[in-house]
C-alpha cells in the first residue's frame, strides 16, 4: 500500500511539472488517501500484535 502511495505521489509531481494540474491534483489526493489507509492499518497491526503479546518491532 505504501508503494502505491509513493507511485501516485511521484505521478502527481511529474504531472504537475508537465502542466497537467487536474491530473496532479487527483493523483495527489489518491496518494494522501492511500497513505492514510496505510497508517491506519499499521497502527491496527501494532495494536493487535501488542494485545496478543507478540513483539511489535
Amino acid at each position: 500500500m505504501l508503494g502505491w502511495a509513493l507511485t501516485f505521489f511521484i505521478l502527481a509531481i511529474v504531472a504537475g511539472l508537465l502542466g497537467f494540474v487536474a491530473l496532479a491534483g487527483v493523483a495527489g489526493e489518491i496518494a494522501k488517501v492511500l497513505f492514510l489507509v496505510f497508517l491506519v492499518l499499521l497502527v491496527v497491526s501494532f495494536i493487535i500484535r501488542a494485545v496478543r503479546g507478540q513483539s511489535v518491532v
